[in-house]
């Protein structure tokens, strides 16, 4: 996820200050790591380094001090040519299902065990995320749709993982307790 365009949509709607931008960000993601505050903060230097938000304001309510950002006219012309491009497809590879499913593939080291597991950690993430909260709004259930869609392409995946991890010809040849020492 591109932070810099994240940032200027989260601005887009109006001024803030790093506290909200960061709320406003774990509001729109609840299922998601928050954001954190120093990156907040580095990212809202970087806009207004390069001129895609600026400081209209410096408040202070009892607190401590509050600078507030709002976009450039290059700001938000960054954000609409960010959102006028379509995401780049995932899939990769690199995604640690992935490692992990090759890493039991070639070293045949607990493939039910580990293929049970990551299956019921998958399952128990999607009943998490079908339970969505009374109130939820269309871009939060939007993002927990998302999220269960990847997740059972992950058990129909996992499914083809253990068809190749237990049959017998996929198997590794020389198990790691049975290599010679050098």
């Amino acid at each position: 996820m591109s932070l810099t365009e994240l940032h200027l949509a989260l601005l887009a709607g109006a001024p803030r200050h790093g506290y909200d931008i960061k709320q406003e960000h774990d509001s729109w993601f609840p299922d998601t790591r928050p954001l954190p505050y120093g990156q907040v903060y580095a990212t809202l230097a970087r806009l207004q380094r390069d001129g895609l938000a600026e400081v209209v304001e410096t408040r202070v309510d009892g607190g401590p001090e509050r600078t507030v950002y709002a976009l450039t006219a290059d700001g938000a012309a960054r954000l609409r040519a960010w959102l006028a491009e379509p995401a780049a497809p995932t899939g990769a590879g690199a995604e640690e299902i992935v490692r992990k499913t090759v890493s039991v593939l070639h070293t045949g080291i607990d493939v039910g065990g580990f293929v049970a597991r990551q299956r019921a950690a998958h399952l128990r993430r999607i009943r998490e995320l079908q339970a969505t909260p009374p109130g939820a709004g269309p871009a939060e259930r939007l993002v927990r749709e998302h999220l269960i869609a990847h997740l059972d392409a992950d058990l129909r995946w996992l499914e083809l993982a253990t068809e190749l991890l237990l049959s017998p010809d996929d198997q590794p040849t020389v198990r790691p307790d049975e290599r010679k020492p050098a």
